[in-house]
């Protein structure tokens, strides 16, 4: 039925709103992405960004609804959440993305979209299978090592890290208060969002 969907194209504005970009989290499943995004999104409305989260659970319930856990199903979610945090991006959103995004070629599909319409900054949330798997409490990765999930990342998939990230953080390290922290500040550095007024 698909090969009888013919995409149209549609008349689109050249106009890039200033101030959009995207802020992408990836690593292992408990490695702490969604508890830092959910600490970094306030601290950018708080400072005038228009923050959006693009979540991969979230996504995977909506828009990515029906896929798999497949090499082919898990580039199309990546690229579906690419192809959104584009568009966000375009309009001047700070797009905060966090999903586990596993393989190197599909983030950097992702870059390659959203840097059509401004910055996109790789954010490597480090941290061991091990210490993941004593973090996960819907019991997930038990699971996966005894063999009743089949390819879960770190385990019976692999997870490529990505190799030029813009900042890395070992959350066995930092406390989840203080990997916010460093992303802000890396946004600051950056020129994306504007210094913290001190009171």
């Amino acid at each position: 039925m698909t090969e009888h969907i013919y995409a149209h194209e549609h008349p689109e504005s050249d106009e890039v709103r200033p101030g959009g970009f995207t802020l992408w989290f990836t690593g292992l499943s408990g490695s702490g992405k969604t508890t830092i995004a959910h600490l970094v999104g306030p601290e950018l409305d708080a400072r005038g960004a228009i923050a959006e989260y693009l979540d991969g659970d979230t996504v995977r319930t909506h828009l990515s609804k029906g896929l798999g856990f497949s090499k082919e199903d898990r580039d199309t979610n990546i690229e579906r959440i690419g192809w959104v945090a584009s568009r966000l991006t375009r309009h001047g959103a700070a797009v905060i993305c966090a999903a586990i995004s596993p393989y190197e070629e599909t983030r950097a599909k992702a870059r390659t979209m959203v840097e059509e319409f401004g910055p996109f900054v790789e954010v490597y949330v480090k941290a061991s299978v091990e210490e993941c798997a004593r973090r996960d409490v819907k019991g997930l990765y038990e699971k996966a090592f005894a063999g009743e999930i089949k390819g879960f990342t770190g385990v019976g998939d692999p997870y490529e890290q990505p190799a030029a990230p813009q900042l890395v953080i070992d959350t066995e390290e930092h406390s989840p208060e203080g990997s916010a922290h460093l992303v802000v500040a890396k946004l600051e550095e950056l020129g994306l969002v504007r210094a913290a007024v001190n009171a």
